[in-house]
């Protein structure tokens, strides 16, 4: 660990964002160039005095996770992100799997949308990043660690998971969920990481068996979904995808679908500004 070094990458890195980039008010009295400390703390879901003891060099070794959150906060590039893990000590997280990061311009564009739900999702279905809208439709789904970071296996796992939508839909949704994994799985031809989930859904779910065995392909694009919202009801929305070049992360944006969800969708807003009124309207930025 290079902690000299990784306290003045971290002073830079944060000085070079201006705060508009993450959702936060940039009014006349601000002093400090770009952001503060506790505005990183915030961003990144971590203490402040850690944030000052990473920026003086005084702390202990940041773990992967902690690492995976302040580049998401500071909006690090690929390479910038490899290089925070490099100086704190740890090898940067592989192309592929569990530990992936949202890429640096599909989290910027999450700040941009502002009020409209989005999410960063990869193509195996593990939910990388979304902003604060899309934590208010359906809760943070970046929490989760193992197996159940993937939408699909949380779907044909845990009840809970269908909840979000009406009896009605669930064959449906089932059968997109699988359809798009297939896609994916034959794009990964020969990769561990896609083959393992495959087989840990098919031990853990007879649905899953049955619907795999039928070889239904169809990569997600735009899409029409009721959404089941405690707080405000049903919500008819269309979810479009923007795939990077790769095919490996998605931009998921969800607009509703008709006035009643337009306006649904905006008394939820205004509830959660007023339950959380320090909140940025920037990103959600996960554990890892």
């Amino acid at each position: 660990m290079q902690r000299d070094q990784l306290a003045d990458f971290l002073r830079r890195r944060r000085a070079a964002i201006r705060p508009t980039e993450v959702g936060l008010a940039d009014g006349p009295r601000r002093r400090t160039k770009g952001l503060r400390r506790e505005e990183v703390a915030m961003l990144a879901g971590m203490s402040v005095d850690y944030v000052v003891r990473l920026e003086q060099g005084r702390s202990s070794q940041p773990s992967t996770q902690l690492l995976g959150a302040l580049a998401r906060a500071l909006r690090l590039s690929e390479d910038e992100r490899d290089h925070l893990f490099h100086l704190a000590g740890h090898q940067p997280p592989p192309a592929d799997g569990v530990a992936r990061l949202a890429r640096a311009g599909l989290v910027r564009m999450l700040d941009l949308l502002g009020d409209t739900p989005a999410l960063v999702v990869s193509d195996l279905g593990e939910i990388l990043a979304q902003n604060r809208m899309s934590v208010l439709l359906s809760g943070d789904h970046t929490r989760f660690s193992g197996d159940r970071r993937y939408t699909a296996y949380r779907w044909f796992t845990e009840p809970a998971a269908r909840t979000v939508n009406p009896p009605e839909e669930h064959e449906y949704n089932a059968r997109r969920l699988v359809a798009d994994l297939r896609a994916a799985v034959g794009r990964r031809s020969g990769d561990p990481t896609a083959a393992a989930l495959v087989e840990r859904l098919r031990g853990a779910s007879a649905e899953f068996r049955r619907l795999w065995a039928e070889h239904e392909v169809a990569v997600r694009r735009a899409d029409r979904k009721t959404l089941l919202q405690p707080r405000v009801g049903r919500l008819l929305m269309d979810c479009e995808t923007l795939v990077t070049p790769d095919q490996r992360q998605l931009l998921l944006v969800l607009t509703p679908a008709d006035p009643e969800a337009r306006e649904r969708l905006e008394l939820l807003r205004v509830l959660g500004i007023e339950e959380f009124p320090a909140t940025p309207a920037g990103l959600v930025t996960g554990r890892g």
